[in-house]
């Protein structure tokens, strides 16, 4: 989620070309492979409906999982059919509901989410997604989630 080609003084020791720790992340219970569980247990305020779109729309193969090429391909994928979910994985992080994911929502879903990073990685993300210092509108983050 942090941007490539930055300053070494930004972003020192991370070299982001995947999407493996996101991944990582949401594959709670470490099987190589996302759940619906896994889901819920990552996005606990988020009703079921939502998580149920997420599975429908990267599960490709329909076996009840979303392994690592599915999950890639829906996020590096900005087309028009996919929107519907990122807007559902935005929402869930606008904590205060302003329609803009701001420093204190990153700060918040990314501690969450077991992501260790500092103020200036989340400015530097605000930032390459066009933001202020109120944060990124949903174009601005999928900007983020393109890099």
């Amino acid at each position: 989620m942090c941007p490539t080609g930055t300053s070494s003084s930004v972003f020192p020791t991370r070299n982001i070309t995947d999407l493996r720790s996101a991944f990582d992340i949401l594959d709670v219970d470490h099987d190589g492979k996302i759940s619906h569980e896994d889901l819920k247990t990552s996005y606990s305020d988020a009703d079921d409906d939502v998580i149920l779109t997420m599975m429908t729309v990267a599960d490709a193969n329909k076996n009840g999982y979303v392994e690592y090429d599915e999950f890639e391909k829906v996020l590096k994928n900005n087309s028009s059919n996919n929107k519907g979910v990122m807007e559902d994985v935005f929402k869930a992080m606008d904590c205060d509901g302003d329609g803009k994911v701001g420093y204190g929502d990153l700060r918040n879903y990314l501690n969450e989410a077991g992501l260790e990073v500092n103020d200036d990685e989340i400015k530097a993300m605000i930032r390459l997604g066009g933001g202020d210092n109120n944060g990124v509108t949903f174009d601005g983050f999928l900007k983020i989630l393109a890099v």
